[in-house]
C-alpha cells in the first residue's frame, strides 16, 4: 500500500501518473518527472506563491519547466494542486486547467496535455518549453519584468511587484548556446530573483553526458555571477527547502541549485540510463517500479485520498492568502495612486492608455526623405512616451537601429537601477529574443531590435512568440543590400522570406516614413500576435500623400499607391520598403509614354493575405495579368502575387560589397530597369 507521508504520497503519486501517462500515449519521457519529483513537489508545495484559483494574478512566483520534455512532471503538478483555467479574456472559469482525462489522453489530439508545454493552451503554464535552453533564457525576462515593474509601480507601503521566478532544466538547456547568453545576462543585472534548478542527472538521448559535456557547471556560474548551492539527492526534501531559502536570502545575484538526481527513479533496469529518458518503460518495469515505491502494482492513474487536499492545504492555502492580500493591496492602491493602477491593470489586460495614438507623429513630404530607421525612432520615442510600458534595446546596436528612448526619464535598465526603459542585451541576440519572450508573458510591451541579417540568431525565439500569439515588437534596420559596402555578409537576402514562413508573424517593410508611422500605430495595438519591422538604412523619400494614396493603406497589407487617371491599369508594379519609390518613379515613367501603370505598395504580406478576396481584387485585378514586383531580396514567393509567368525582379544571389548606387545598378534595381520589365509583360499579354 501506498506510505500514509502526505509529502511521499503526492511525490509518488507524481510519479506513477508520469509513467502511466507516457505508457498510455506510448510516448513521452517519463525517466526526468520520476527523478525531479521530489524537487518540483517541494517547490510548489512549500514555496512557489502562486494561487491555483487564479493562475494569472499579476505578482505571483513564476515556474518554467525548461527541460519541456518532462511535460508530464508539469501536468501532474497542475492537475494535482487543482489549477482553474483562464479564457482570452482574463476571466478564471470553473473547470480545472488539467483534469486527470486529459492526462490520460497526453499527447493526443485536443488534450490539455501536449507533449510538450505550450502557453495559452493550458493555463498554469508560463511559457511553452521544448527546445532546450529557451524556458530558462524565458525566465531571464521575468526577472526583468519583475524588477522593472517593481520599480515603475512600487510606492511606499505598496510592494505591487516583487515575484520571484524559477526555472527547471536539464543538461540539454545548459549546453545550448542561449542558456548561456541568459545566464551571462542575468549575472550581469544581479537578477536575485531568479533562481534556476540543475537536474544533474547525467544523462542525455545518446547516452552518458561524458560523451561531449565535461564542464564545471558550479564554477562557470560562478563565473557568471551567480550563487551556487547544491542537493547531493535529489530526494532529500529537508535540502531541498534549505536550497530554496538560500535563493529567496540572495540579495545581489540569481542562484543556481545543482540537484543531483538519478534519471527513472525506482526503474529496476532503467534508472540511471538513457532508456529511461525518451520512450516508455514498459508494464513490466513500470510494474516494478512501483513495488518500489510501494505502490499497487495493477493500479493506473492513481490519486490517492488526501492528496488532492494535502496540495490544497499547502499551495493551495498560501497561494490563496496571498493572492487576496495583494486583491486588497491593489484596491488601496487603486485608492492612493488612481493613474498607476489604472496604468496596472491596462498593462496587464493588454491594453493601452487612452490617446496614445495622438502621439503618432506624421511627415511632410521630401525628396530627400528619412531612412526608415530614423522615422522609426521619432515614432518610438513619441509612443514611448505615451505608453509608460512600452521598453526595450538592442543587441548592442542601438546607435545604428535608432531605438535607444531619448526623452527625460527614460533612464537605462542597469544592475541597482531598475526602472529605466533603455534595456542593453549586449551581443546576444538570441538571448534577446528569449528575454523579449519573459517580458512580453509578464505583460510588459517589448521591444528588441538589431540588423535583420541577424534575425537567423534569434530565429528560435521569434518563432516561439509565434507559437505563444505574444504581441513581442522586432525592429530590424539595414533591411537590403542598401548596406552597401558592409558586404554579402551583412546583406540579407533569405530573410524577408524566411520571417515570412512563420505562421503567425507580422513582417512590415515600409515604404517611407509614414508608412513607419503606420506600421508602429498598427502593431502597437496586437495583442496577441507578434510583429517584425523592417527599416532601411538608407534614406527614403517622404511620398507626397497629396499625389498619392494615403500611408493608412498599410494596416490592410497592400494598397494601390499610384494609380492611372482612370484607375483602369495595363500593368501593375508591386514592392516593398525602398523598391516602392523605385516603381513610383517607373510608374511616372510610363505614364509619359501613354503606359497604364499601377504602383501597389506591399509592406505586408500576412496582413494582405487577410484581408476579403473583394478587396484582394481590387487592389490586384485578376484581368491585369502583366504585372511586375521589385524586392532587394529573394524572389522566392512572389510567384503568388505575379503570377506564373509574372516578372520579379529581385535577388538570386548574395549581395556584394560596394555603394549602394553600383549594387542597384549591378543588380537591376533602378528605374529603367523596372519599366523595361513592364513592356516585356506588356509585350508578352500582346502576343
Amino acid at each position: 500500500m501506498p506510505t500514509a507521508d502526505p509529502d511521499q504520497l503526492s511525490i509518488d503519486t507524481i510519479r506513477t501518473l508520469s509513467m502511466d501517462a507516457v505508457q498510455q500515449a506510448n510516448s513521452g519521457h517519463p525517466g526526468t518527472p520520476m527523478a525531479m519529483a521530489p524537487v518540483a513537489y517541494t517547490l510548489w508545495q512549500r514555496h512557489l506563491r502562486f494561487d491555483p484559483n487564479d493562475p494569472i494574478w499579476p505578482n505571483r512566483d513564476r515556474f518554467v519547466l525548461s527541460m519541456g520534455h518532462a511535460s508530464m512532471l508539469l501536468y501532474s503538478l497542475l492537475h494535482l494542486a487543482g489549477v482553474k483555467a483562464v479564457n482570452p479574456k482574463y476571466e478564471t472559469l470553473g473547470d480545472l486547467s488539467v483534469a486527470l482525462e486529459d492526462i490520460k489522453r497526453f499527447r493526443q489530439l485536443d488534450s490539455k496535455c501536449p507533449g510538450h508545454p505550450e502557453y495559452r493552451w493550458t493555463s498554469g503554464i508560463e511559457t511553452t518549453t521544448g527546445p532546450l535552453g529557451q524556458g530558462v533564457a524565458t525566465s531571464v525576462g521575468m526577472a526583468i519584468a519583475s524588477k522593472w515593474m517593481g520599480a515603475h509601480f512600487n510606492r511606499p507601503d505598496f510592494p505591487m511587484f516583487d515575484f520571484d521566478v524559477y526555472a527547471m532544466a536539464g543538461d540539454g538547456c545548459l549546453m545550448e548556446g542561449v542558456s548561456q547568453e541568459a545566464a551571462s545576462l542575468a549575472g550581469h543585472l544581479e537578477l536575485d530573483n531568479l533562481c534556476w534548478i540543475y537536474d544533474n542527472n547525467r544523462i542525455t538521448i545518446e547516452g552518458h553526458t561524458d560523451l561531449a559535456f565535461s564542464d564545471d557547471v558550479a564554477t562557470r556560474f560562478i563565473g557568471y555571477g551567480w550563487n551556487v548551492t547544491r542537493v547531493g539527492d535529489a530526494n532529500d526534501l529537508a535540502m531541498l527547502d534549505r536550497a530554496f531559502d538560500t535563493a529567496k536570502r540572495a540579495t545581489d545575484r540569481p542562484t543556481l541549485i545543482i540537484v543531483d538526481s538519478h534519471i527513472g527513479y525506482g526503474a529496476p533496469h532503467k534508472q540511471d540510463t538513457h532508456a529511461a529518458h525518451g520512450e516508455p518503460l514498459g508494464e513490466e518495469e513500470i510494474r516494478l517500479s512501483k513495488r518500489f515505491y510501494g505502490w499497487p502494482e495493477e493500479a493506473k492513474f492513481l490519486v490517492p485520498d488526501g492528496v488532492r487536499e494535502h496540495f490544497a492545504a499547502g499551495i493551495g492555502a498560501r497561494g490563496g492568502r496571498l493572492r487576496a492580500e495583494w486583491v486588497a493591496l491593489f484596491e488601496r492602491y487603486r485608492k492612493s495612486h488612481p493613474a498607476q493602477a489604472d496604468a496596472l491593470y491596462r498593462m496587464q489586460h493588454r491594453q493601452l492608455p487612452e490617446g496614445w495614438e495622438k502621439s503618432i507623429p506624421s511627415f511632410p513630404a521630401d525628396a530627400k526623405g528619412l531612412a526608415g530607421r530614423d522615422a522609426s525612432a521619432k515614432v518610438l520615442n513619441a509612443a514611448a512616451q505615451a505608453i509608460p510600458w512600452l521598453i526595450g534595446g538592442s543587441a548592442d546596436l542601438a546607435p545604428s537601429t535608432k531605438t535607444r528612448l531619448t526623452f527625460d526619464g527614460a533612464g537605462d535598465f542597469e544592475a541597482g537601477s531598475y526602472g529605466g526603459r533603455n534595456m542593453h542585451f549586449g551581443i546576444r541576440e538570441h538571448a534577446m529574443g528569449a528575454v523579449l519572450n519573459g517580458l512580453s508573458l509578464s505583460k510588459v510591451r517589448p521591444y528588441g531590435s538589431g540588423f535583420l541579417i541577424f534575425s537567423d540568431y534569434g530565429r528560435p525565439s521569434i518563432r516561439l512568440a509565434a507559437i505563444m500569439e505574444i504581441p513581442v515588437i522586432y525592429v530590424f534596420t539595414h533591411d537590403s543590400i542598401g548596406v552597401g559596402e558592409d558586404g554579402p555578409t551583412h546583406q540579407p537576402v533569405e530573410h524577408l522570406l524566411s520571417l515570412r514562413a512563420i505562421p503567425g508573424l507580422v513582417t512590415i517593410r515600409p515604404a517611407d516614413a509614414n508608412e513607419v508611422a503606420e506600421a508602429w500605430r498598427l502593431i502597437l495595438q496586437f495583442r496577441h500576435q507578434p510583429a517584425c519591422l523592417i527599416l532601411s538604412r538608407q534614406a527614403l523619400p517622404t511620398l507626397d500623400r497629396a499625389r498619392y494614396a494615403p500611408a493608412s493603406g498599410l494596416a490592410r497589407g497592400a494598397y494601390v499607391l499610384a494609380d492611372d487617371p482612370g484607375g483602369d491599369p495595363e500593368v501593375l508594379l508591386l514592392a516593398t520598403g525602398s523598391e516602392v519609390s523605385l516603381c513610383v518613379a517607373a510608374h511616372e515613367m510610363l505614364a509619359q509614354d501613354g503606359v497604364r501603370s499601377r504602383v501597389v505598395s506591399m509592406p505586408s504580406w500576412e496582413l494582405f493575405d487577410r484581408q476579403e478576396p473583394a478587396y484582394k481584387d481590387a487592389v490586384l485585378p485578376p484581368s491585369v495579368r502583366a504585372r511586375v514586383s521589385v524586392e532587394q531580396a529573394s524572389t522566392l514567393g512572389w510567384e503568388r502575387y505575379v503570377g506564373a509567368t509574372g516578372r520579379a525582379i529581385g535577388m538570386s544571389t548574395f549581395g556584394a560589397s560596394a555603394p549602394l548606387k553600383e549594387l542597384q545598378k549591378k543588380f537591376g534595381f533602378e528605374p529603367g530597369k523596372v519599366v523595361s520589365a513592364a513592356r516585356e509583360q506588356l509585350a508578352r499579354r500582346a502576343q
